[in-house]
Parts: structure tokens; sequence; C-alpha cells
């Protein structure tokens, strides 16, 4: 019986929490991906192959690059009251043609222009994904309190 407990357990884990949200995380950047090509002009893909590749490696740089380029320029996010984000995003951006073959930016402001969509897009997307949602408490009644020193 304990052995069932632990599988179910581990089951859980693995494929509702880590692979899932990895899953959906993959998905959501690629949407916004694949949004930010088709609105901004100056980003372009050659291939499914390739857009599916900046895809893979823009999660991975947002995974393991940008908390880095975040603390290397947190003051200049909070002298610029987050605005600066965009720049770094842009710079991912960059990053990402430049790794994958078949994905291009042309300058710096079709880069600054997908990377406002694809905050946007990744913001509401995961708004809406989110599993923290409100849950109402159960109403119990209350006990009343103990009182432990009553006036005689």
């Amino acid at each position: 019986m304990p052995i069932l407990h632990v599988r179910r357990e581990l089951n859980n884990h693995l494929f509702g929490g880590g692979f899932r949200a990895a899953g959906i995380r993959v998905l959501i950047t690629g949407i916004a991906v694949f949004l930010a090509v088709m609105i901004v002009p100056g980003l372009e893909v050659d291939s499914l192959s390739a857009g599916l590749a900046a895809v893979l490696v823009l999660t991975f740089l947002n995974l393991l690059v940008r908390p880095i380029l975040f603390v290397l320029t947190l003051p200049l996010i909070v002298l610029s009251m987050g605005l600066f984000l965009i720049v770094v995003n842009a710079l991912l951006l960059e990053l990402t043609a430049y790794l994958v073959s078949g994905f291009s930016v042309t300058g710096f402001w079709p880069a600054v222009g997908g990377a406002i969509v694809i905050s946007l897009v990744t913001m509401i997307l995961n708004s809406w994904t989110s599993d923290r949602h409100q849950t109402e408490r159960p109403s119990s009644s209350q006990r009343p309190p103990k009182i432990i020193n009553p006036d005689e």
C-alpha cells in the first residue's frame, strides 16, 4: 500500500507540476513569439522548425540568462521604473536571433517591439493559466471564545 502512495505522489509531482508547468511555459512563449513575428515588422522566421528552435532558445535564455541580466541591471531598472526591462528583453530576443539560424531580427527597434508584444502576450496568457485561483473558505461555525478569568 505505501508503494502505491509514493508512486502516485511522484507521478503527480513530476507530470502534474514540473513537466506540465514547463510545457505550459514553452507553449505560452511559442504563442507570444509567433504572434510577435506576425505583428512586428522586422521579426522574421524562415520555417516552422526555426520558429520552434527560437521558442526553445528564448525560453532557455529567459530561464537562465534573464535573472543574471536582471540582477546586473537592477539599478537601471529601478531608475527607469521598470522600463529598462524592455531593453533586457529586446537584448534576449537579439541573442536568440544570433543563436538560431532562420530567425532574424533586423534591428534594435524591431527587437523592442517584439519584446513588448512577447511581454504583453506572455503576461496575459500567464494570468489566464495561473493556478492561484482564489478559493472560498468553507464557512464553519466558530465556537465562542473561552473566558479564562471571568469577573466574579
